[in-house]
């Protein structure tokens, strides 16, 4: 398949790091794709951002995943999208996505590893990120 012509704006890029959290096994989940949406409805990073622009960036997401280099250069692509200060908040919205249905998979423990060296997050503020996401998730 060949390389298409793809630049993300921030927003975009966000959207992209949740939906490759949220491919990251192989399926998208209701949990993972609600979840994807109130995030995008609530949070200040998202101001002006269409939920429906959601749909868009998924495609654009999924054609990446579709090719042999994908995920790099979907990382690659959010990477140089984001301010550094952002790049946590994609590992954040990454980890947020994870713990909508419960427990992470191995693929999406590895794909969150990969994720974090990606965007050059340093391990312990990594450990931190993902903590707070498990916490906030807990269920009595």
């Amino acid at each position: 398949m060949p390389h298409t012509k793809i630049r993300f704006n921030a927003q975009e890029a966000l959207v992209c790091a949740m939906v490759l959290m949220s491919a990251a096994d192989r399926q998208m989940s209701d949990a993972e794709l609600k979840m994807m949406s109130r995030l995008v409805q609530e949070l200040p990073v998202f101001d002006g951002f269409l939920a429906q622009e959601i749909e868009t960036v998924t495609e654009s997401c999924l054609m990446l995943l579709g090719q042999n280099d994908g995920l790099d250069r979907a990382c690659s692509l959010i990477r140089d999208a984001l301010p550094p200060r952002l790049r946590e908040t994609a590992y954040l919205l990454a980890c947020e996505v994870a713990a909508a249905d419960g427990d992470a998979t191995q693929e999406e423990l590895r794909f969150l590893q990969d994720f974090r060296i990606g965007m050059d997050i340093d391990r312990l503020i990594a450990g931190a990120i993902e903590r707070a996401a498990k916490a906030r998730y807990q269920i009595v």
